[in-house]
């Protein structure tokens, strides 16, 4: 089964697949404190980055879904990442058992509304090529992501412990009402 990660051009983005060249910079961003403040707490080592690569390249393999690489136009610089992802991470039929969003922009990225140009932009391809429900989990004090996900359209299902952290479960039945 072979199948391409899809290209996504926004006015100020390029949501494109990962290549081997942009392991270094996704090694980089998730090495930032800032980044995993609200993720894991812990910078990850190159080599479970690594491991983070090569799963998101296997699931557009075996899923026909994944993260895209987030890319500013402008200079052509990796900012983040956004997509979906299988991950059973033990939380519950209602939540595990489908495709979960996510998003990760760098520090220097964030508060420009890029994370919720990306993210709508990956959700507008999932509605239309694999429609279907979504869930999504954040950090309970992750208030920019907890904002983007209400404008996103999802709805609080839960709340739940996961490594040790108070987070949110969200679940999105499709995309939110156009007014």
């Amino acid at each position: 089964m072979i199948r391409s990660t899809p290209m996504i051009n926004t006015a100020r983005l390029t949501l494109c697949g990962m290549r081997p060249e942009d392991f270094n910079r996704f090694a980089e961003i998730w090495r930032d404190p800032d980044v995993v403040r609200h993720i894991s707490g812990k910078p990850r080592s190159r080599g479970a980055s690594w491991e983070s690569f090569l799963r998101n390249a296997g699931h557009w393999q075996m899923a026909g879904f994944g993260q895209w690489a987030v890319v500013l136009q402008s200079n052509r610089r990796m900012i983040g990442q956004a997509g979906f992802f299988y991950s059973d991470r033990g939380l519950g039929t209602d939540f595990d058992t489908f495709p979960e969003a996510g998003w990760v922009l760098a520090p220097e990225a964030q508060g420009q509304g890029l994370g919720y140009e990306a993210a709508h932009a990956a959700h507008d391809w999932f509605d239309r090529i694999m429609p279907g429900p979504l869930v999504a989990m954040v950090d309970a004090a992750n208030e920019g992501s907890l904002r983007l996900a209400n404008k996103l359209g999802y709805a609080l299902l839960r709340e739940a412990s996961y490594e040790n952290s108070l987070v949110k479960l969200f679940r999105r039945d499709g995309p939110p009402a156009r007014i």
